[in-house]
């Protein structure tokens, strides 16, 4: 994205990955293990973080929780995974970090939101009580809104203020205002007490689409302070995914946004990586980053009543994520390659041609030939059952040619 239409936002440094400036816009997610289990965790965080998320947030809301997190983190570094673990506190947090100093120093960031981190006369003591153990331990904090959990007392109050107006607002501009301030005023709390604007990310969520473009968008215009974003309580399914994206597109669009998490509801025993996959397929077709290699494939008609090619594509797709870990360290720049699978001869050549490797395999009464273009160029035609396994080889064989070790090593010559 050309960063001169991005929201400029201080640069936050959360472990080993920074947020907001000009940073790329980071990838997110949370487990949903019971963080006292150290070793279920660990899995989950690990199997997250291979998955491409760049940081981690856990739950941390017992004794025990806060306990396990230094092992966690202890673990997590034995097996290479450096991404950066978040504590997530509700009602308790002063208290958690307080006792288990260890937690407090494992941890990379701590989440409290304004909503529960305190009631009545104990909210801003124990605000600010983490947010000295944030600044002895060095730590970034995000103050993370969420209108299921605003603050009753503010709501209240600038509620009571529209009644006494001339002409009233509408209820629910009222609570994009109080969502929005309240996270506006604990981080001026937060500045007050010593913590550096690049030690504080913002997030005000709330979970119809519409209502997260208003909110984000008056929170953007009224601080620069690093935003993460993320559609709360979207759902299952098709529809978290298509509320997530519908909504965060239109805020990345405007240049909102310096992190993101889809917060989607998983299936039972389901895998928790799908959050990752959906955040990263957003940010890639809007063109934001790349991360892995794209399949474009036809989405078949009367003139593909073959599954041949919804196979391969399939195949290919599911090959290149599983391969991908591995492929980063072989392969630097692969996430860049794009592979074409059409089924027929309408948009087949002409498709094929614009990737950077693709085949157009014969459509219904086509035919049975399969032409294979690389880089834009015909180069064969493939022939007979193993057409497709002959395809995933020259994939494989370009993966190689263009992005492996003799590549670079022929780049380095001819300059």
């Amino acid at each position: 994205m050309d960063t001169l239409t991005r929201r400029r936002s201080i640069p936050v440094t959360i472990g080993n990955v920074i947020v907001g400036g000009d940073a790329p816009i980071a990838v997110q997610s949370m487990t949903n293990t019971d963080t006292a289990d150290v070793a279920g965790t660990t899995a989950q965080v690990a199997a997250l973080a291979r998955a491409g998320s760049e940081l981690v947030r856990i739950t941390v809301d017992r004794a025990e929780a806060a306990a396990a997190v230094p092992h966690i983190r202890e673990r997590l570094d034995i097996l290479g995974i450096e991404a950066p673990l978040i504590g997530d506190f509700h009602y308790n947090g002063h208290t958690l970090l307080a006792e288990h100093p260890a937690c407090a120093e494992a941890l990379a960031k701590y989440r409290i939101n304004p909503g529960n981190v305190g009631f009545k006369e104990k909210r801003d003591r124990q605000f600010a009580e983490i947010v000295e153990i944030a600044l002895k331990h060095g730590k970034a904090i995000r103050i993370g809104v969420n209108w299921g959990s605003l603050d009753q007392d503010l709501l209240t109050r600038l509620m009571d203020a529209n009644a006494r107006l001339p002409e009233p607002k509408d209820a629910r501009e009222v609570m994009h205002e109080a969502i929005v301030q309240s996270a506006l005023i604990s981080a001026e709390r937060a500045t007050e007490l010593g913590l550096e604007p690049d030690r504080i990310v913002l997030s005000a969520k709330v979970s119809a689409v519409q209502d997260l473009i208003a909110v984000y968008s008056m929170l953007g215009a009224r601080s620069d302070l690093a935003l993460h974003l993320g559609l709360t309580e979207a759902g299952m399914g098709s529809k978290g995914i298509v509320a997530s994206s519908a909504a965060l597109s239109v805020l990345l669009q405007q240049g909102i946004g310096d992190t993101i998490r889809i917060s989607l509801t998983p299936e039972p025993n389901g895998d928790r990586t799908l959050e990752v996959q959906v955040a990263q397929e957003l940010l890639q077709s809007m063109g934001f980053r790349s991360f892995v290699p794209l399949v474009a494939a036809c989405p078949g008609c009367g003139r593909t009543t073959s599954t041949t090619f919804q196979e391969l594509a399939r195949d290919i797709q599911d090959f290149i994520r599983a391969e991908m870990p591995e492929w980063k360290r072989r392969y630097p720049g692969v996430e860049t390659l794009s592979v074409a699978v059409m089924g027929c001869i309408v948009n087949g050549p002409g498709e094929s041609k614009q990737a950077d490797i693709g085949i157009s395999l014969p459509g219904t009464g086509e035919a049975p030939a399969a032409p294979v273009f690389i880089d834009g160029k015909k180069v064969t035609t493939l022939r007979g059952p193993g057409a497709a396994a002959d395809f995933k080889q020259m994939v494989l064989d370009y993966i190689e040619r263009r992005f492996g070790q003799g590549a670079i090593g022929r780049s380095a010559a001819t300059e």
